[in-house]
């Protein structure tokens, strides 16, 4: 009885396919936190409702800056002082004259909190504060 022989299986070389899927999910996964990372949103912070709100849209010569219902400001993920943000301010008025600061206010924080933090940033020379709001719920 004559049997075949068995044909070795091939050995394969480096799989270029399957390491570009796990690359393209990688980048993917890079991609939506950084963009979650950008918004700076302090979840401490609940902004108030409007009739027309909206949070605006990020941009290149943005910066968010939270503040808090005690007073407290957040930027870029560190804790703040008005000290601090006066010179941040006077910065990044020198880096860009039109830079705009998108300013996070919670909804309880006194007024008094707000128009200092206008009055830092108008001192500084920022004119451009938005201060945004959540648009009602449906």
């Amino acid at each position: 009885m004559k049997l075949r022989r068995r044909a070795e299986p091939l050995v394969m070389g480096f799989q270029i396919a399957p390491m570009v899927d796990v690359l393209l999910v990688l980048l993917c996964f890079f991609i939506l936190t950084w963009n979650f990372a950008r918004k700076e949103m302090e979840l401490s912070v609940k902004v108030p409702t409007a009739e027309h709100g909206g949070e605006p849209k990020l941009e290149v010569n943005q910066s968010v800056l939270n503040l808090k219902e005690d007073g407290t400001m957040v930027m870029n993920t560190k804790p703040i002082n008005f000290d601090e943000l006066a010179v941040k301010m006077k910065a990044l008025a020198d880096l860009k004259p039109d830079y705009a600061i998108i300013l996070r206010g919670d909804e309880n924080v006194p007024y008094k909190y707000v128009a200092r933090v206008l009055g830092v940033c108008n001192g500084a020379g920022i004119w451009n504060v938005a201060l945004p709001v959540n648009a009602p719920k449906p």
